[in-house]
């Protein structure tokens, strides 16, 4: 298969790559301009391709895409800083929404045609801090905005896309010991990724445009 995967060069993007990979996927490992832990990769099956995000597909980036792509993975994202009510700036909403929510959505829009093409699955990474009913402890304006809406947007993309054949599903990556937790998760990337890759081969067992868990596990939002 070819499978797309952003911010792909630490973390639990970086761990879709390793197990792809091994499984002798074809990956393209999409990065702000840092390889990071890619640089450490050596495999055919490997196509670091440098791409920000939060800007739009250029033409030399497109080159280096497939053209056919049968897993699209939007893994890139930003946590911001000063949460608090009495500290969080717009400046920080407008960018962590712009990367966490406006970000995804731009890269399927760019990308579709190659997805359609092979009725592939498009899997979005929230969390579980974008859960409406999860929400017990407040704070986190930013990054539970604009995990919210991504999980909107991306129950919009599973209607809109079901016509095409394309199938999306949101996912909750878990607490995962990773920089953005300061490695203070609950689970490794290895086991994150690992119960994630099942939901994305078992997408059809779910309905449409859920959100679940890396267990599997669908979650109210």
């Amino acid at each position: 298969m070819n499978i797309v995967i952003t911010g792909a060069n630490r973390g639990i993007g970086l761990e879709f790559v390793r197990q792809y990979l091994l499984a002798d996927h074809e990956v393209w490992a999409c990065h702000r301009g840092n390889l990071g832990g890619l640089a450490k990769i050596d495999s055919p099956l490997l196509h670091p391709v440098k791409w920000d995000v939060t800007q739009a597909l250029s033409v030399d980036t497109v080159a280096l895409l497939p053209a056919s792509i049968d897993i699209l993975i939007n893994n890139a994202g930003i946590y911001g800083q000063d949460q608090q009510l009495n500290k969080v700036s717009a400046e920080t909403m407008r960018h962590v929404f712009d990367v966490d929510c406006v970000a995804p959505v731009r890269v399927v829009q760019s990308l579709l045609p190659r997805v359609a093409v092979v009725k592939g699955r498009i899997a979005n990474l929230s969390s579980k801090m974008g859960s409406s009913t999860d929400n017990g402890s407040g704070g986190c304006y930013a990054y539970r905005a604009a995990k919210a809406a991504l999980i909107i947007c991306s129950k919009s993309m599973a209607i809109d896309l079901q016509s095409q054949g394309v199938q999306v599903i949101t996912l909750h990556p878990g607490w995962v010991m990773t920089d953005m937790t300061s490695h203070s998760g609950l689970i490794d990337a290895q086991t994150s990724v690992s119960g994630m890759r099942k939901v994305i081969d078992r997408i059809a067992d779910y309905e449409l445009g859920a959100f679940v868990a890396y267990d599997g596990q669908q979650i109210p939002f």
